[in-house]
């Protein structure tokens, strides 16, 4: 029936061709949107991110079997259930059902890859306002977002770091890593890495495994770095690099780590750490002991180390030794010529040295030669010798006591014969005519290895005893000999050779010394004690250990005497590497002598049931004394003075130096730039030198005197003579200024000599440092010098009436010291005299009555002007009381010279 209808109802429909007409006219007759629309029961989509088209397969079409009915036929709307999907479906025709599904804002892979939902479709319902309408199945909906190579790769490391060791082929040095923020495997996976640092034997692969392609050196080159990238799958580069650091170890080879080959000494800064980081690098092995031995080696410092270079006599002075030695090595000077023909070197630091070729030889001058040798001597010098040329060795004699004529025999000598040290000392014949000892020998290394060495021969005859650098040695052979005879031969002393004087056609030297010597001397009567050797020697730098009560028990460790030489000895590495790191260096001088010294370190190790396991090598490195700021020796005071010439013949003289002042500064670096402060600091001085300028003393009428007493309970002493005076020893500034003030000046006819001139320097370290010249200029007045003369004239014009002149024995005795009659000469020298003052006495009165004359013409001059004062010419003086009463001196309290003077001049 139902198709029956259908059939007319097309007839009609192409007989009128309204068939909207027909079906409206039929809905009243059926039932209208009998059928649900239809969609696919799954739906598969891509969307690329950053877009909102979703590509569905298949696509989205919704079918109703209503259709062509209207509405009902139709597709309205496609819902989209899950609210948290960004998407949604819009109909693009309703009468075919099309539709799409798009995204309601930018979709990001990285934030979600994929979405699933569900979907249905609706149809329009029965009518135009869309009621009854009908809904689709539920369709699931697979939306896959597609990435977009948006991001570059980046490093998970900032840099890398890594050590190889050298000489080895490495696969895997390290691995470096990249990443990708995109959300794809072909855009966030790291395809390819590559090194972009040049020449570097390095390379990459794609996974970032870095390996070297050659072997590399220690020594070459310590330490690599090279810069890498990376590319994602999508040829995206990275926009930065990564550098790399590979550093190159050495094969582990034992020895010591972490030491520097200088270290730089500031003087006055007392001990100072060589080695504060040092360990000892054994490569694992397992250790029972490790003995170390530090060497400080300062053989070309001045004698041998840093010792203190005053003067021979101010060094003993300061270790206390006993006074009366003799220095047969002075300085060259006018008192002391016989060292003026030698070969002297003033070494670094103002040490006086001989040098001795095998040609020179000094003669001792016999007023400076002991002549007061006894069973107790002593002998001491310094010495650098080495062995002897040629094949057959000769004596060489330091020190020589032989006959001066006729014969040839040897008192006493010191002498060095292949590489022996051999003291020759025969004594002279007494009541017992007996064999006696006479040659003691001594074989030292030291004698021959070319370094400076203190010797020292105490004598207790029998008994001899040598030092050298403080340590005593017994000689191995005694030579017995008979007594020198006594005979009436002078004997001369030599140095450098010994003098053959008898049995040969002409004097001469022989046995010349080749070598160095310094500060030779001879003490009779007295040995010398060891602690006074000690410090005669005494280094003023060494090694030393700083923080000593913090050492370890178990490390043992033994200095040398001089301190050059440290042992030590433990069986804990980690022991032994903290006592290595105190070990310091020390120079207690307030003046080093600046430059290097060399140390030199050696270890031994031993394993457990092996003698020795590793070796450890010998390291080098030096200790560089920097330059001390050097001071500057100033002496300042009054440096023109009168006085009247009564107080040149005064008891006390008068005082030269009494506003003296010596200071010493130094010149200190400013933390301001290009800026320098002055800074007084203290030290002692070791002489003081008050030279006459001009002519010399006349000892018979003026000197220069220190009371000994100025010199108590200081390390001073003083010579004098008419060329100046001379203080000397090592003391402070301040006993110099004291003693140095004390110095009086005396001159008993100040009239001859109205005017005198004196300097006076200072010096530390035996000339090291020297002070300004200060240079002092001393005159009469001239008032004083008038009423001296008028005094003078005087006596002889008016002498007094209750004075009676007599030839008194006594002064004739003066007069005439031997006692005969004046010869003719003798009378015509007083004849002459006597006229001469009768000239002087006749100008004087003229002059008196030219005065008279002037003072009546100007009679009405003011009151206050002085006139003639003839009172002078009324004095009477007993002229043999000058310098007696008057002058409250004693004649028999005054120098001898000075007694003479009186009595050659009365």
């Amino acid at each position: 029936q139902q198709m029956n209808i259908l059939c007319v109802l097309n007839m009609y429909a192409y007989k009128t061709g309204t068939v909207a007409e027909v079906f409206h006219f039929f809905s009243f007759l059926f039932t209208v949107n009998k059928h649900k629309p239809w969609i696919e029961t799954s739906y598969h989509g891509v969307i690329t991110e950053n877009t909102d088209i979703v590509l569905l397969d298949p696509p989205l079409v919704a079918l109703d079997k209503d259709a062509p009915i209207p509405y009902a036929g139709e597709i309205c709307a496609f819902t989209i259930h899950g609210l948290e999907a960004p998407f949604e479906a819009v109909v693009l025709n309703g009468t075919s059902g099309e539709g799409q599904l798009r995204a309601r804002s930018l979709v990001d892979c990285e934030l979600q890859k994929e979405y699933t939902f569900i979907i249905q479709a609706h149809d329009c319902g029965s009518g135009p306002g869309g009621t009854e309408g009908k809904k689709s199945h539920k369709a699931v909906v697979h939306i896959q977002v597609n990435d977009v190579n948006e991001f570059a790769p980046v490093f998970r490391e900032p840099q890398y770091h890594a050590a190889v060791t050298e000489g080895k082929i490495y696969d895997s040095i390290l691995q470096v890593e990249a990443t990708d923020q995109d959300c794809s495997p072909q855009y966030s996976q790291i395809c390819n890495y590559q090194i972009t640092t040049t020449d570097t034997p390095f390379a990459i692969d794609r996974n970032g495994n870095i390996r070297n392609t050659e072997k590399l050196s220690y020594d070459r080159q310590q330490q690599y770095e090279i810069q890498v990238t990376a590319w994602d799958c999508g040829q995206k580069r990275a926009l930065h690099s990564v550098p790399v650091h590979i550093d190159v170890k050495p094969v582990c080879k034992p020895g010591w780590q972490g030491w520097n080959k200088r270290v730089d000494y500031e003087p006055g800064t007392g001990s100072k750490q060589l080695f504060p980081k040092m360990h000892l690098e054994t490569c694992g092995g397992p250790l029972s002991s490790v003995r170390t031995t530090v060497e400080l080696q300062t053989s070309h410092i001045g004698k041998g180390c840093d010792r203190e270079t005053y003067s021979e006599k101010s060094l003993q002075k300061l270790c206390g030794a006993s006074s009366g030695s003799t220095d047969l090595l002075p300085a060259p000077s006018a008192a002391t010529n016989w060292t003026a023909s030698l070969v002297t070197d003033s070494g670094r630091d103002s040490d006086l040295i001989f040098r001795f070729d095998g040609r020179q030889a000094a003669k001792i001058p016999d007023w400076v030669v002991p002549q007061n040798l006894t069973d107790q001597f002593t002998i001491a010098t310094w010495m650098k010798h080495g062995p002897s040329p040629g094949l057959r060795a000769e004596k060489e004699t330091l020190l020589c006591n032989s006959d001066k004529t006729e014969m040839n025999r040897h008192h006493y000598s010191l002498y060095v014969h292949n590489c022996r040290l051999v003291f020759l000392l025969r004594r002279d014949f007494t009541l017992v005519d007996t064999f006696r000892p006479a040659e003691f020998h001594w074989k030292l290394e030291q004698i021959c290895d070319k370094e400076w060495h203190y010797y020292v021969i105490n004598v207790e005859f029998p008994v001899v005893t040598l030092y050298v650098d403080g340590v005593t040695y017994d000689p191995y052979l005694v030579t017995d000999d008979w007594p020198i005879h006594p005979s009436q031969i002078d004997v001369q002393l030599t140095v450098g050779a010994c003098w053959q004087g008898g049995e040969v056609t002409k004097p001469r030297f022989t046995q010349y010394f080749r070598g160095s010597l310094s500060g030779l001397t001879i003490r009779p009567g007295k040995i010398e004690s060891q602690k006074v050797i000690s410090c005669l020697q005494a280094c003023k730098e060494g090694l030393d250990i700083n923080s000593l009560e913090s050492l370890d028990k178990n490390i043992k460790f033994h200095f040398n005497p001089a301190q050059s030489i440290l042992v030590m000895e433990g069986e804990d590495l980690e022991n032994m590497n903290t006592a290595v790191r105190k070990v310091s260096y020390i120079n207690s001088r307030q003046f080093p002598t600046p430059g290097i010294r060399r140390l030199h370190i050696s270890t031994t190790v031993q394993c457990f049931g092996e003698d020795t396991c590793i070796t450890i090598p010998d390291i080098d490195a030096v200790v560089m004394v920097l330059q001390p700021s050097e001071p500057r020796i100033t002496i300042t005071g009054v440096e023109r003075v009168s006085w009247p010439a009564t107080d040149f013949r005064a008891p006390e003289g008068i005082s030269l130096f009494q506003d003296l002042h010596i200071i010493s500064t130094v010149t200190r670096a400013d933390p301001t730039p290009h800026h320098a402060v002055l800074e007084e600091i203290i030290h002692n001085l070791d002489y003081c030198d008050i030279l006459v300028l001009g002519e010399e003393l006349r000892p018979d009428q003026e000197s220069l005197q220190l009371q000994r007493s100025a010199l108590l309970g200081k390390h001073l002493d003083a010579t004098n003579s008419t060329s100046g005076m001379s203080v000397y020893g090592v003391d402070s500034m301040s006993n110099y200024e004291q003693v140095i003030r004390q110095v009086r000046y005396y001159n008993w006819q100040p009239g001859q000599v109205t005017e005198r001139r004196f300097r006076l320097t200072c010096s530390e370290l035996n000339g090291r440092y020297t002070s300004n010249e200060f240079n002092l200029e001393v005159s009469v007045t001239m008032a004083s010098l008038i009423y001296s003369v008028k005094e003078h004239v005087s006596h002889m014009v008016a002498p007094p009436q209750y004075m009676q002149v007599v030839h008194h024995p006594s002064m004739l005795h003066d007069l005439y010291p031997s006692h005969s009659v004046p010869s003719a000469a003798t009378v015509v020298i007083v004849m002459c005299i006597a006229a001469l003052v009768v000239v002087v006495v006749l100008g004087i009165y003229r002059i008196h009555l030219t005065h008279q004359q002037e003072v009546k013409l100007n009679e009405t001059a003011k009151e206050g002007d002085e006139s003639w004062d003839n009172s002078a010419l009324t004095i009477t003086v007993n002229p043999m009381e000058v310098g007696g009463r008057k002058e409250g001196i004693s004649t028999s309290s005054r120098p001898d010279h000075i007694q003479g003077y009186q009595k050659g001049c009365t």
